[in-house]
């Protein structure tokens, strides 16, 4: 099974980029390693971080932190997924 984390997280106005930085310097561990991890950048200073795990929905999986209170306009939000469907062609080669 495959389960997702989504990390994001909206910097103070005018610091993406510093947000960015600090979420991309983020480790994770490699025992267990993540399958697969993707950084995003959004419009309004938005930062994104998908991590794919095989592992079951509930599994206890490494989360990237919170970063310091004084770079973001608000709470970074988590949801987590479990894949059940990859379609496409174009999807299996990239990914």
């Amino acid at each position: 099974m495959t389960l997702t984390l989504m990390w994001e997280a909206r910097a103070v106005d005018g610091r993406g980029a510093e947000l960015l930085s600090w979420a991309r310097a983020q480790p994770l561990p490699s025992d267990p390693a993540p399958l697969r991890r993707e950084t995003f950048t959004a419009t309004g200073d938005r930062v994104l971080v998908l991590t794919w795990w095989d592992a079951a929905d509930g599994a206890e999986v490494p989360e990237l932190p919170a970063p310091p209170a004084d770079l973001l306009a608000r709470p970074v939000h988590r949801w987590r997924f479990t894949s059940v469907e990859v379609a496409g062609e174009a999807w299996r080669r990239c990914g």
